[in-house]
């Protein structure tokens, strides 16, 4: 029924809306600690054992802090732990995931035209991959190559074109990118679950027992913090890519993606040097705007446009129902000139998030969509642009609903 689609489109929000909210408080953590640990300084009077220590000012006040390379002789009574602001935000994504594109498989994450997937089938690959993905870096950091940063960024940047490529392969374009996001955000958190949180629980055990805390428990949650470092930008790119079809739903759609990282790589760069007062190396500026001019060129060659995939069934019901053909002309009229594989309004290049509202088949795919953003709500046309009138929204809004309610067992 409509009024099925009103409340799962209002879980959708509110779970996006939350998913928002917390990876903002995890960012803010994480670039916050990034930036206090590179600026600390020496100082004559410090105690033993602090690495360094920063005066900092804000909100009116200031604050002195300082940083035990390991721990302190005794515990503190008060002592803060980061961590749920990660675990929110993976639990949040994992479930928007779930909603879009495990619940809207037919749609958002199967392309027949790639590789012809029952739903189940898709879902378990797109479970297993975030699996076993986290489960390969995590033996890379901890073989010996752990003890080589630089070594091991490369080889891992490589495993990440491989991923990016694979998806790209199963996968909608729409999808593979999200998946490529979504596995990097797995590993992000699980370093923070399986291994930062962990290390630090165990030192913080030592101090209450008296033991001299194993320093290399420091080492090893550095190491997956600096990655998480510079793994936060490509994450948000590759989450809102849904919105730029021109990184999605082109050929090189996984180059596109595998070069963001190394935007994300130069980009902290700039911002980490300039925390530990190295100096502005500026050449991080001209290698990012050379990689970016890079991806809009490949953006485009070949002009290529990712196929959704048909929704067996369900399109079919939607084009039998009842004022189908009064709905796709409507359509054809209102909506097409933008949602086309060839937009001929000016200043569009690439159908909205890739939807292209050509055929009746098109229509068919897309009846849910349609019906949310034209019918439902009047976001589309934008600003009403193309002139819908009431009545034509009242067309679509009864076809779909006449569709969803001839649903059979």
């Amino acid at each position: 029924m409509g009024e099925a689609a009103i409340i799962w489109e209002w879980i959708g929000f509110a779970v996006r809306w939350t998913h928002v909210i917390v990876a903002i408080a995890w960012i803010g953590s994480s670039f916050y600690f990034i930036a206090l640990d590179l600026g600390l300084r020496k100082a004559p009077d410090l105690p033993q054992g602090v690495h360094g220590e920063e005066w900092q000012v804000h909100g009116g006040g200031f604050y002195h802090i300082r940083k035990y390379l390991v721990a302190p002789e005794a515990m503190p009574e008060h002592l803060t732990w980061f961590k749920w602001e990660s675990y929110s935000t993976w639990l949040t994504g994992a479930a928007l995931l779930m909603i879009v594109y495990w619940v809207g498989a037919e749609l958002y994450l199967i392309d027949r035209a790639k590789a012809d997937l029952a739903v189940w089938q898709a879902i378990g690959i797109s479970a297993a991959s975030l699996a076993v993905g986290w489960l390969a870096y995590d033996a890379l950091c901890r073989s010996r190559l752990g003890h080589r940063p630089t070594g091991l960024l490369l080889l891992l940047f490589g495993l990440i074109v491989v991923i990016a490529w694979g998806y790209a392969q199963v996968f909608t374009g729409r999808a593979a990118l999200l998946h490529l996001g979504a596995l990097t955000a797995t590993i992000m958190s699980a370093n923070v679950f399986l291994v930062i949180i962990p290390n630090q629980t165990v030192v913080v055990a030592d101090l209450k027992a008296g033991r001299t805390p194993d320093p290399e428990f420091g080492r090893i949650a550095k190491l997956r913090s600096t990655h998480n470092n510079y793994l936060t930008l490509p994450v948000l790119f590759l989450m809102l890519s849904n919105h730029a079809p021109l990184a999605f739903a082109t050929e090189w759609n996984w180059l596109i993606a595998s070069l963001v990282f190394l935007m994300g790589v130069t980009i902290r760069h700039w911002f980490n040097t300039r925390h530990a007062r190295a100096g502005s190396p500026h050449w991080t500026w001209a290698a990012t705007a050379v990689i970016f001019v890079l991806i809009m060129w490949l953006s485009t060659a070949p002009d290529a446009l990712d196929a959704s995939a048909e929704a067996g069934s369900g399109a079919r019901r939607f084009a039998e129902a009842e004022g189908f053909a009064e709905v796709h002309a409507i359509v054809q009229g209102r909506c097409s000139m933008c949602h086309a594989a060839e937009p001929f309004w000016d200043g569009i290049h690439r159908a909205p998030k890739g939807v292209v509202l050509e055929s009746e088949a098109d229509l068919a795919r897309q009846a849910r969509q349609v019906y949310l953003q034209s019918a439902l709500s009047h976001a589309m046309p934008p600003a009403n642009v193309s002139y819908m009138e009431p009545e034509e929204r009242a067309a679509i809004r009864d076809w779909y609903r006449a569709a969803t309610a001839s649903r059979g067992p």
